[in-house]
């Protein structure tokens, strides 16, 4: 069983940055695979971002690229998405997700067993 807590949300203006945290608990993530996915109100769930645990392989959402950067903390299972120059348009609910494999970056919701909560980001014109 993998658990994870998102924190980091808020209501923030345009132009403006919040970092997220997703803390992992319950199992060694060294082969792990951490996704960050975003859903606006009335929306589908998309991907925004991915980091394979042991190297810290990444990509992103071509949305998100050159704002957005996600990273890892191994010492405090943590991911982190780092979220620069927002946009009213990156308003959803951010959900950090994990899936159980060696390498590889997945980009579908349905590649990923473990969700957090999720929380909300509000960005403001």
């Amino acid at each position: 069983q993998v658990d994870l807590v998102e924190s980091g949300g808020g209501l923030v203006q345009a132009g403006g940055s919040l970092r997220l945290s997703c803390a992992a608990s319950g199992r060694t993530f060294s082969r792990h695979i951490m996704g960050w996915f975003r859903q606006p109100r009335g929306k589908e769930r998309d991907f925004v971002a991915v980091i394979t645990w042991s190297v810290g392989s990444t990509d992103y959402a071509d949305s998100v690229k050159g704002r957005f950067t996600i990273s890892r903390d191994n010492a405090k299972n943590t991911v982190y998405l780092q979220m620069n120059s927002l946009k009213p348009e990156d308003t959803a609910v951010y959900y950090c997700a994990a899936r159980i494999s060696y390498s590889g970056l997945y980009y579908s919701e349905a590649d990923y067993a473990y969700w957090g909560q999720g929380t909300q980001v509000t960005v403001s014109s």
